[in-house]
């Protein structure tokens, strides 16, 4: 552990300054949570900052992490990360701000200062995928030297942009909920704010659109955690066997993710799914355990591969 963050030290710097700028806004939003009793649509008020520090305190070090990976450096990535953390900044800023004021953040256009802050948060979250995207074709053009760590970085990279689109039905004109001053909601079938799970708050009366998205996102972290696992525990298998691993595993996350927000543009509930939605994941089970075993069964042997 003390090496790792050792080596954290030297990871991309403006990446690593966001980590501890988000690390401090978390401790903060967390001491809010318990000591601030204010509720702002049926949650905490610091509840929504707390969130939102944990996911950029992890984007941002796994964002970090890979970039130390490339073989060498691109002003391409640099740029893109200078955008990522202005837009952190700006997100963040505002999501406490309105806070502060009582406001709601996202969907807020009851004043002509809330229509121009959600306007231009907007905007910048488009800024932050257009950099997300560059920083994803860079690493496949460079190639990291470790196939599997590459094959893991990659679909990371993808799949948690195709997390950051699941969010855009939230805004589209079929979420607006008839209620003046909000233009979108994250719930479908009923209310924002209505009864959800612990923490998280997804609603277990309908559907969430956030489910999706969420786990989309931290696709960046899942995926390298397997290839970890993999080389760590699997040491029987060969490198090829492992990115033939990752692949399936990613085209099942991939799978996964619009199945989720399936399931939440339909109003259901993530834990009471029906027949139509039971079967998909069973589907996606079969086929992803097929997969699996149709990889380990083509395997190469370890004396083979020395061999080779």
């Amino acid at each position: 552990m003390t090496t790792v963050l050792r080596r954290a030290t030297h990871w991309n710097r403006p990446l690593m300054v966001l980590v501890s700028v988000m690390a401090v806004l978390t401790v903060i939003a967390a001491v809010g949570v318990f000591a601030d009793s204010r509720v702002l649509t049926g949650a905490p008020v610091w509840l929504k900052p707390f969130k939102f520090g944990v996911s950029f305190v992890l984007y941002g070090a796994t964002l970090a992490w890979m970039l130390s990976l490339l073989p060498r450096r691109s002003r391409a990535v640099e740029r893109a990360v200078v955008v990522i953390v202005a837009v952190a900044v700006v997100e963040n800023a505002w999501i406490v701000g309105q806070m502060l004021r009582g406001e709601t953040s996202h969907y807020n256009i009851s004043s002509p200062l809330n229509i121009v802050l959600t306007a231009s948060t907007g905007l910048a979250i488009m800024f932050l995928f257009v950099a997300h995207l560059v920083i994803g074709i860079v690493v496949l053009i460079q190639r990291i030297p470790d196939r599997v760590a590459a094959t893991a970085v990659g679909w990371g990279l993808g799949l948690s942009l195709l997390g950051m689109l699941a969010a855009v039905p939230m805004v589209l004109p079929a979420q607006d909920p008839g209620i003046e001053g909000i233009s979108g909601a994250h719930s479908v079938g009923v209310p924002d704010g209505g009864p959800g799970l612990p923490i998280v708050g997804w609603s277990t009366t309908g559907g969430d659109l956030r489910i999706g998205h969420f786990v989309g996102l931290h696709a960046l972290q899942s995926l390298p955690i397997l290839a970890i696992l993999l080389t760590r525990f699997a040491t029987r298998l060969d490198a090829r066997t492992r990115v033939r691993l990752l692949v399936v595993a990613g085209s099942a996350y991939g799978v996964l993710i619009v199945l989720l927000t399936w399931q939440a543009l339909r109003g259901q509930p993530l834990l009471r799914p029906d027949a139509g939605t039971l079967a998909a994941v069973a589907a996606l089970v079969v086929a992803t355990a097929a997969a699996s075993g149709l990889v380990l069964v083509r395997r190469r042997r370890p004396e083979l591969a020395l061999a080779a």
